[in-house]
């Protein structure tokens, strides 16, 4: 019996530790048969997407530059557990430029069978252009499409100066050549009118292109569309210019394909680093500090080869870079000549890429960046960004290579000089002043009275020289004889698409084609590493308001530390509404340095 209770006892247990066996094999093939979830990244476009490198530590978190945005992009592109991306699109103030940046970058992400889906509450022209790169556009019912068409405006102050009994005595080179006409006229010339209406025409002729093969449509239906817009949501579904209405909160149940048994989740902030750091005690402190001030941001030296990214950013000036009061940037010659050496003696740096998005300024620092740029005996590539007139086409001569967006505006190789003369002013107010001098032409610089018959005779002299130094130096840089050239000249503003067949630039393209093309250029092989090193760097507003760290810093005034850390980085958008301070205030800071501006006609935004 004993034995027989052995026998029993070790049966009932094999049969217990069988039971066991079969009951977690069940148990695991129910918990492998649950699929995982379909992830789907969610990723917002909004605010203006400066161009260059983001401020180090907690500000730089704050906002987003075009580079960081376009990053989260390519890591959905190459990241193999999405499924789809979610582009929110909340009315970016974004050029053609950037937009197009975009676009070729959604593409990248569709080519690697990934789904992207564009939601809107609320669409321009320029979101739905952004918004029908992708797959789907969703529109809520209440929302509506804003597809009306382009316009541009260009205010005149001449009547004001009159009032104030200000004059603003300018010579410029080039009857295309307008930058002052806002300031001298009360309309358009008809030079200046002409080449408006060919960028309008240009840019007009891309939005219905785009949309016609986005959209599947002949490019005549998109011209009526435009003509009957805007719509709602629902008209803007029944002409096909959309393809569901829905609210946000519906996507879930809208991305989930029939018969996928897979749980749709959305991966908010996507690509979007997170901080959580313990600021509690010393230690605490310090982490803190590192985050405010980016020290933790500098990135190490390392022999991977590299190529070097050059954001020149902004109006044109000699001296360091700066951030005004206002937030606008201005492009400093000491700045990037800083950055072009850092480049340079890099060993790691195979090639370089100048990324330029600037109307121009001053005619000297122009130059100087220019010959820098000479000087780099590197391949060198240069991508156009939304701007790149002006003095911001100069210092594009240096390069192998030159890539423009298809709404680039670009060209205007031209000379102007001039100053406001405040004398009706002072006296209308109030205020005399006397005058001593020496020197037939001592007056050339003063801000209260115009040019002298001797001034004026040496300015244009002045003006003509650099001009010509300007379409040789062009003509030079891409090979063509110096009057052919100039034909093309005469501070004319072209847009990318024109740019590419007339030969100022060699081909369209995105700042990622750009670097493709560094790559060939440096040879490095198609599967080799490489890193990118993006100059100048920036800084944080902890080093602009309490002054530089080191010197290669931006010191804007301390309201604009509050203005950036509010506002995104950016003023607010009403600002730009404001044409004195959009298209007045840069001339000014402009014309306390320089009497001597390679500058576009004026700062155009077509909207």
């Amino acid at each position: 019996m004993k034995f027989i209770g052995r026998k029993i006892l070790c049966f009932s247990s094999l049969a217990l530790v069988s039971l066991c066996l079969l009951s977690a094999d069940s148990f695991a093939q129910k918990k492998e048969e649950k699929p995982k979830p379909a992830k789907w990244g969610h990723i917002e476009i909004t605010g203006d997407y400066a161009e260059g490198t983001a401020a180090p530590g907690i500000f730089g978190e704050l906002t987003e530059t075009l580079n960081k945005s376009l990053e989260r992009l390519a890591k959905a592109e190459g990241d193999e557990n999405l499924v789809g991306v979610i582009l929110h699109i909340k009315q970016p103030a974004i050029g053609l430029g950037k937009l197009n940046e975009f676009r070729e970058a959604i593409a990248r992400v569709r080519g690697k069978g990934k789904k992207v889906v564009a939601w809107m509450d609320e669409g321009t022209t320029k979101d739905y252009l952004l918004a029908s790169a992708c797959d789907e556009i969703v529109v809520p019912e209440s929302g509506s499409l804003m597809v009306v068409g382009l316009r541009m405006e260009v205010t005149f102050y001449k009547e004001l100066l009159d009032w104030l009994n200000v004059e603003f005595d300018v010579l410029r080179v080039g009857e295309y050549k307008a930058a002052a006409e806002p300031f001298t006229r009360v309309d358009m010339s008809p030079e200046y009118r002409q080449e408006m209406e060919a960028i309008l025409d240009d840019n007009f002729s891309e939005v219905v292109r785009i949309i016609a093969e986005s959209r599947k449509l002949e490019s005549d239906q998109v011209k009526e569309l435009i003509d009957q817009g805007p719509f709602t949501a629902n008209e803007a579904l029944e002409r096909g210019l959309i393809d569901r209405v829905a609210y946000e909160d519906e996507l879930e149940t809208l991305l989930k394909p029939d018969g996928d048994e897979r749980d749709v989740q959305i991966v908010r902030r996507y690509g979007k680093s997170r901080m959580d750091a313990d600021f509690t005690g010393f230690a605490g402190f310090m982490n803190m500090m590192n985050l405010l001030t980016g020290v933790d941001s500098t990135p190490r030296k390392t022999r991977t080869p590299k190529i070097a990214v050059i954001h020149a950013t902004g109006m044109i000036v000699t001296g360091k870079s700066t951030t005004d009061i206002l937030g606008s940037e201005a492009m400093g010659s000491e700045t990037i000549i800083k950055a072009i050496e850092t480049a340079r003696d890099d060993d790691s740096v195979i090639a370089v890429v100048l990324r330029i998005d600037s109307p121009g300024g001053s005619a000297l620092a122009s130059d100087l960046m220019w010959r820098a740029l000479e000087k780099l005996d590197k391949p060198l590539v240069a991508s156009m960004g939304d701007v790149a007139a002006s003095g911001g086409y100069y210092i594009a001569m240096g390069a192998d290579y030159i890539y423009a967006e298809p709404g680039t505006l670009t060209g205007s190789i031209g000379v102007i000089g001039g100053k406001l003369a405040t004398e009706g002013l002072y006296n209308k107010i109030g205020i005399k002043t006397t005058v001593l001098s020496r020197g037939a032409n001592s007056g050339l610089f003063t801000s209260s009275e115009k040019f002298s018959e001797t001034e004026r005779a040496a300015m244009t002299k002045l003006l003509y020289a650099i001009y010509d130094q300007f379409t040789g130096k062009a003509a030079q840089g891409r090979k063509m004889e110096q009057a052919e050239l100039e034909k093309l000249a005469r501070g004319r503003v072209y847009t990318g698409s024109t740019a590419v067949k007339i030969g100022l630039v060699d081909e369209l393209g995105t700042l990622h084609t750009a670097m493709q093309k560094a790559r060939e250029l440096g040879k490095i092989g198609a599967d080799e590493k490489v890193e990118e090193l993006h100059l100048p760097r920036a800084v944080s507003p902890l080093e602009q308001l309490l002054g530089p760290i080191d010197e290669d810093v931006r010191m804007p005034a301390s309201l604009n530390v509050l203005l950036r850390s509010t506002a995104g980085g950016r003023l607010p958008e009403w600002t730009s509404r404001l044409p004195i301070l959009r298209d007045v205030i840069p001339l000014l800071r402009l014309g306390t340095t320089e009497t001597r501006w390679t500058l576009m006609p004026c700062l155009i935004t077509i909207e």
